[in-house]
């Protein structure tokens, strides 16, 4: 069995903002290339933390990696300035569907293509191929983001990240505030993406059933640190998973660390 390509590696980081409030405690997690990787967890369990330090756009919040390491095909990238990021083939989709409201959704695709280097045509056909994924997004190219709903938002949120011909999308809350439906139809474009187009996804979530019913592998998050990861089926199958972050069993538990098997593993003293 061959060793899957490590695209991205992120060693033991701390994050601290404003110098004081330490969020991320030691996480650390690996993406092969070609895989759909799942951030799952609670609000303020440290996801987006996690994402935004991927794509270095923490300093717009005041934090800092201040612990650990992160690389990208083995390349260390903590002092990276997102263009550079961008150029690397790593594209962060903010969680809000960050559109521009006063351009259309065409405009709004082409401004996801202002890094490139290779010339009109081949813009020209990434965005054919964005319409081919999104068919909606083709029939509303002409109406003014602020004007769509908030599925075509995150679509054009997504096909705005593909048009800089990524290698990585970080997808950051995808599902939030959306249909399930609409939900269901985006994670099935993202699953064609990764299949079709070979683009690795590392996606925060809160929704985890969706997460894991789409992702390959997944990392649980619980007060800036991971506390249980594995394949995507596995995690499924988990009984502590299924009673804590699937809703599938009774109890008031407050936290993941009642769970026995949990405290069995003390993974942040090892």
């Amino acid at each position: 069995m061959s060793t899957p390509n490590i695209l991205l590696n992120v060693n033991g980081i701390e994050v601290i903002y404003n110098h004081v409030i330490l969020v991320l405690k030691g996480v650390s997690l690996q993406v092969a290339e070609g895989r759909v990787v799942a951030l799952l967890g609670g609000n303020g369990a440290g996801k987006t933390t996690t994402l935004r330090a991927v794509s270095n756009l923490l300093a717009g919040e005041r934090g800092d990696v201040t612990k650990g390491s992160i690389e990208l095909r083995g390349e260390r990238i903590e002092r990276l300035s997102p263009s550079d990021m961008v150029e690397r083939g790593v594209v962060q989709v903010m969680e809000g569907r960050h559109c521009f409201a006063h351009l259309t959704i065409e405009e709004n695709l082409m401004t996801g293509a202002y890094t490139r280097r290779d010339g009109k045509a081949a813009v020209a056909e990434t965005l054919e191929k964005v319409y081919n994924y999104f068919p909606r997004l083709k029939t509303r190219r002409a109406s003014q983001a602020a004007y769509t709903s908030g599925g075509e938002q995150q679509m054009c949120a997504i096909g705005r990240a593909l048009m800089a011909n990524p290698k990585m999308v970080l997808l950051d809350e995808p599902s939030m505030g959306l249909a399930p439906q609409i939900v269901e139809e985006v994670f099935e474009i993202v699953k064609d993406l990764n299949t079709k187009e070979r683009v690795t996804f590392l996606l925060a979530e809160q929704n985890t059933n969706i997460a894991l019913k789409y992702a390959d592998y997944g990392y649980i998050l619980e007060n800036g640190r991971i506390v249980m990861d594995g394949e995507a089926r596995a995690l499924r199958e988990n009984e502590d998973v299924k009673e804590f972050y699937l809703g599938m069993g009774g109890g008031d538990r407050k936290s993941f660390k009642d769970v026995k098997s949990y405290k069995r593993r003390k993974r942040w003293l090892a």
